[in-house]
């Protein structure tokens, strides 16, 4: 979902091997600089486009016309009002402005506080303590201003479903629309969700998957027992106590009446499995979000009725080491080669290439197996979305059924249907216009129109990020991990080839070398992750840094709400 890639902590123990040696500083990835206008009149016409109304459903040299924030007409011979703003259309794509299912873009972090002193009694915590706040509502937490609002939006997206930061269970999460100055602005949906994780907490109970899930079980009975208990006092006061306010059990009532779904980050396939024993337990309504492998548990899903955010975070595949120019020379065969072979190894490579090719073709599994899917925005970079819609449409997805995932599929799972989802006559006008077909490698988003309101992006290349002088990462590095009980030191390598960075990180109780992902250098910007393991659960684990010469400083995080400074050298070559 962790977004990966699961954000999960367990004990404090977990915290020193898991946390470690890492390195990364805050890389800021480059938009084009948004200009939204305010304009005399919020009448447009956008005219001699290419309209993309719905998947299957094209419009050539068509003229859309836009009023107070909705559309008014489509289609080929449409008459322009005399005060609209009028857009010449010609190159132009039009398309249903994207829905994300899931994310957090514009709410706001909570502080970390991992170095809290712990409870009297880490067996019996406060609620806040053991991240069960389900009664919070992340509309408290809104900012408009917040760079992930402008990120999201400069990538097509018009709408978003997004949740609180936390535990188990963080609170209520809402659909909003990417535009607005104030919170309640923003507010499409309000409650839409009751959003949880199966996050153990941190040196608490519960501090396992397995205890988070037994704390789930006891929650919803007692909430069902409290609000059977309610109902009966309402009916009849007379010789009955009056009922015990408790917070965290009334926002359970919804989740019972099944007038609000409960909502799962569940990236993997276990995650998975245990969200629909949950749901078979108790029979509410449930929608399985950030899904990254869940091609195994389509038929489980497709029995629960679950509704379907596949993640938009791809894994990075293994290029062959090639260089066509300087073809590598042909040498006799040793008569040890066969010797030195290790099938165990290449055994566990082979498995990581089907699993990874599964990975990349799992949009289309679901399309074929039937399942209607949106997309979730939560950990991926807003900079990889197009090219990795891209690599979905390579492994088997057709465009059709991309567009459908990114606008009418959202639109019928969150019930937007009647406002949002298809470029039609009524609807909201939350559109995204590109300078070529949206999935073509060389598209870029020129305008995003949300409730009528017109951001124009600059389509100028971006400027080239050349890495200055003196600032080489290749080698190897001694990091050091400032967690919240002590220090720890692992050992980073980078390798290069060509243009690529390479590398593995080992140490911090690692029983082996744990290869590096995503490694970017932007200027003395530094950004990596890497994915481990712990009680079974994968985390991933991201590291941003500052590099000055042999020398660099960041942060690690590998959680919603957690995070560790971290220091790294460069150690000198032997």
């Amino acid at each position: 979902m962790r977004k990966p890639c699961c954000k999960r902590f367990g004990v404090m123990v977990l915290f020193t091997m898991l946390f470690a040696g890492f390195a990364e500083a805050q890389f800021q990835q480059s938009q084009p600089e948004p200009k939204e206008l305010s304009p005399v009149s919020r009448t447009y016409a956008i005219t001699n486009a290419t309209i993309f109304q719905a998947p299957g459903r094209k419009i050539d040299r068509g003229t859309i016309v836009l009023k107070d924030g909705l559309i008014t007409s489509v289609g080929k011979n449409v008459s322009i009002p005399p005060d609209a703003i009028v857009i010449k259309g010609d190159s132009l794509h039009i398309y249903a402005g994207f829905i994300d299912g899931l994310s957090h873009a514009g709410v706001t972090k909570p502080k970390d506080e991992s170095n809290r002193e712990r409870p009297k009694d880490p067996g019996n915590p406060s609620p806040e303590i053991a991240g069960i706040t389900p009664y919070q509502d992340v509309r408290t937490s809104l900012n408009p201003t917040d760079k992930s609002v402008e990120d999201l939006r400069a990538a097509g997206f018009t709408v978003t479903q997004v949740i609180p930061y936390g535990g188990m269970l963080p609170g209520t999460g809402a659909i909003i629309s990417l535009t607005g100055k104030t919170a309640d602005e923003m507010i499409l949906a309000g409650k839409s969700v009751f959003y949880s994780e199966l996050a153990p907490a941190q040196r608490v109970y519960p501090s396992t998957v397995i205890g988070v899930m037994a704390k789930w079980r006891e929650m919803y009975r007692q909430a069902t027992l409290a609000k059977n208990y309610e109902t009966l006092y309402a009916s009849n006061k007379a010789g009955l106590n009056r009922p015990a306010s408790d917070r965290s059990l009334e926002a359970f009532y919804p989740v019972i009446d099944k007038k609000l779904p409960v909502l799962f980050e569940a990236d993997k396939y276990l995650d998975i499995q245990r969200v629909l024993a949950l749901q078979a337990d108790f029979g509410f309504s449930v929608i399985v979000g950030d899904v990254k492998e869940g091609w195994d548990a389509i038929d489980k899903l497709k029995a629960a009725g679950a509704k379907v955010f596949l993640s938009l975070e791809l894994p990075e595949e293994k290029k062959d080491k090639k260089d066509d120019k300087n073809p590598p020379k042909k040498e006799e065969p040793k008569k040890d080669d066969s010797a030195k072979a290790d099938p165990e190894k290449e055994a566990l490579e082979k498995r990581k290439a089907e699993s990874i090719k599964q990975y990349i073709g799992q949009a289309a599994t679901f399309k074929k197996a039937g399942i209607p899917f949106g997309f979730s925005t939560l950990t991926v970079k807003t900079s990889d979305i197009q090219s990795n819609l891209r690599k979905m449409i390579a492994s088997g997805l057709t465009e059709d059924d991309a567009l459908a995932a990114l606008t009418t599929s959202p639109a019928q799972l969150l019930g937007l249907s009647d406002r949002l989802g298809s470029v039609d006559q009524g609807k909201i006008a939350n559109l995204v216009i590109s300078d070529k077909p949206y999935f073509n490698e060389k598209a870029k988003v020129r305008y995003v129109f949300v409730d009528g309101l017109m951001y124009k992006y600059d389509p100028k290349e971006q400027p080239k990020t050349d890495v200055p002088a003196g600032i080489n990462i290749t080698g190897t590095w001694t990091v050091t991990t400032q967690t919240a009980a002590q220090k720890q030191e692992e050992k980073v390598t980078f390798t290069k080839e060509g243009n690529t960075y390479s590398g593995s990180i080992t140490g911090a109780g690692m029983s082996q070398a744990v290869a590096l992902e995503g490694i970017e250098l932007t200027g003395n910007k530094l950004k990596y992750s890497y994915t481990t393991q712990a009680e079974g659960q994968s985390l991933k684990v991201n590291v941003e840094a500052t590099i000055a010469g042999n020398t660099f400083k960041g942060t690690s995080s590998a959680g919603s709400s957690t995070s560790f400074s971290i220091e790294g050298k460069k150690d000198p070559k032997r």
